[in-house]
């Protein structure tokens, strides 16, 4: 059995390209989508052919099924590899792909389901007796089912969207005061972000450390993990420093957290790559909260410290070939961290689209920087500001944290703002080289910054 003769790749920017090098590597030509506004873009140039699917804004391009399957069958494309973002965790459009006689490279409409019902995701691990955190079995409709339900699990409570991601739809509620307020603005962000307002409460906990686990199954069944990201520093709910191991997990939570993930996913069906997502609060208490049913911004960190590259298996897995590795032959070696590189003002963190004037990006032992940025190019204002990933990574945490401090000061980025002044204000923290940190440290750290 052969891999693919062809793969489109149905998204822009650094996924785009480290997509577009995995398929290099395996033999497979590609086709780029683009833009009218990423004509230019590094993605484009890169790929063996490239179709213009529609103008700036997403939902005229890289949302736009109808296009995106014409460009597939222009160019006589077997299979679409969605990345990150845009359609990758849409189930109708997996479904319009096997209907189009296309494979989709990831997991099954079913699967994508599931993991965007967030209250369904929940029930049905609750069931298998995996920990959820305490809140609503279902969605919520009514002010009046939020507090029959606030009163039993106690405030401080946080409105999720069900079909949620990114950290949008999601209010945190500390007074009973405030419940009708906040579930109406989650509601509408829901609604405005998702198409669909449905949300449902968890118990919030101020002092959490955010713990994934990347696991990986084929269509056979067998399935692995591959051990878990620390993704804890993070800004209104967006993930801003992933590092892999967690700093503060034992191993037996480290464990038990993994068997979790793999339970869940056999639960499931799972195919594909997917992420299944935990909270462990201050008494070291895990607590499933989601899936992500596609490849994460963060998945080099765990490359480099399983030596495997996720985005391969994905493909091989989509053609039908089993896994190439055992949950035996994972070995976990040293430590890697990877900060997102944005366009954006490092003080107020706002965007900052713009050219390029200059580029440089670092290099040396442990580092790798995945990114679409050449010299001359355009930073978009339609798209996320993500430009590119540092990941460094050393023998221990230590090194790791003083090679990715080097890196961000090799970097030299002009003609636009990014967010490394305030990566490097992060690693130098007492707290974080400690790895004594929750999900507010940068809220913190902005508030003694003030004070």
């Amino acid at each position: 059995m052969e891999l693919f003769r062809k793969i489109l790749i149905a998204n822009r920017g650094e996924i785009a390209v480290r997509i577009i090098r995995a398929c290099k590597e395996l033999g497979i030509k590609v086709v780029a989508v683009y833009s009218e506004a990423d004509k230019e873009s590094l993605h484009v140039k890169l790929a063996d052919e490239a179709i213009c699917i529609g103008p700036p804004t997403p939902a005229q391009s890289y949302l736009n099924i109808t296009a995106i399957l014409s460009a597939a069958d222009i160019t006589d494309a077997e299979a679409i590899h969605p990345g990150y973002g845009f359609l990758s965790e849409n189930a109708q459009f997996a479904e319009a792909c096997i209907n189009s006689g296309i494979t989709f490279i990831g997991p099954t409409p079913e699967n994508i389901r599931i993991g965007g019902d967030k209250a369904k995701a929940r029930q049905i691990l609750k069931r298998k007796g995996i920990p959820v955190v305490p809140g609503s079995d279902g969605p919520v409709s009514s002010e009046e089912a939020c507090i029959k339900i606030i009163k039993k699990i106690g405030l401080p409570v946080i409105f999720k969207a069900s079909s949620g991601g990114g950290g949008r739809g999601m209010r945190i509620v500390y007074d009973e005061k405030e419940i009708e307020q906040t579930f109406f603005m989650a509601q509408r962000e829901a609604l405005a972000a998702f198409g669909n307002g449905e949300l449902y409460i968890e118990k919030y906990f101020p002092k959490v450390r955010h713990i994934e686990i990347q696991i990986i199954a084929d269509k056979q069944g067998n399935i692995v993990h591959l051990g878990e990201r620390d993704c804890t520093i993070q800004r209104r709910h967006q993930k801003l420093i992933e590092e892999a191991p967690s700093p503060v997990l034992t191993e037996k939570l480290r464990k038990k957290i993994g068997e979790y993930a793999v339970k869940a996913a056999k639960a499931l069906k799972y195919r594909n790559a997917g992420t299944f997502e935990f909270i462990v609060d201050d008494e070291f208490n895990p607590y499933f909260i989601e899936i992500n049913t596609r490849v994460q911004v963060e998945h080099p960190i765990t490359e480099e410290i399983t030596d495997t590259d996720i985005i391969k298996e994905q493909i091989r897995i989509a053609k039908g070939y089993p896994l190439s590795f055992k949950q035996s032959q994972i070995k976990f070696e040293g430590h890697a961290i990877e900060c997102r590189i944005n366009a954006e003002d490092p003080e107020k963190f706002t965007p900052s689209p713009g050219i390029i004037e200059f580029i440089h990006f670092p290099g040396g032992p442990g580092i790798r920087v995945d990114s679409f940025l050449y010299h001359g190019c355009k930073v978009s204002p339609y798209y996320d500001s993500l430009v590119a990933k540092i990941i460094a990574k050393g023998s221990n945490r230590h090194e790791a944290i003083a090679r990715m401090k080097r890196a961000l000061e090799e970097t030299n980025i002009r003609g636009i703002k990014t967010n490394i002044p305030f990566f490097l204000k992060v690693l130098e923290h007492p707290d974080f080289i400690k790895g004594k940190f929750f999900t507010d440290f940068v809220q913190t750290m902005q508030i003694n910054e003030k004070s």
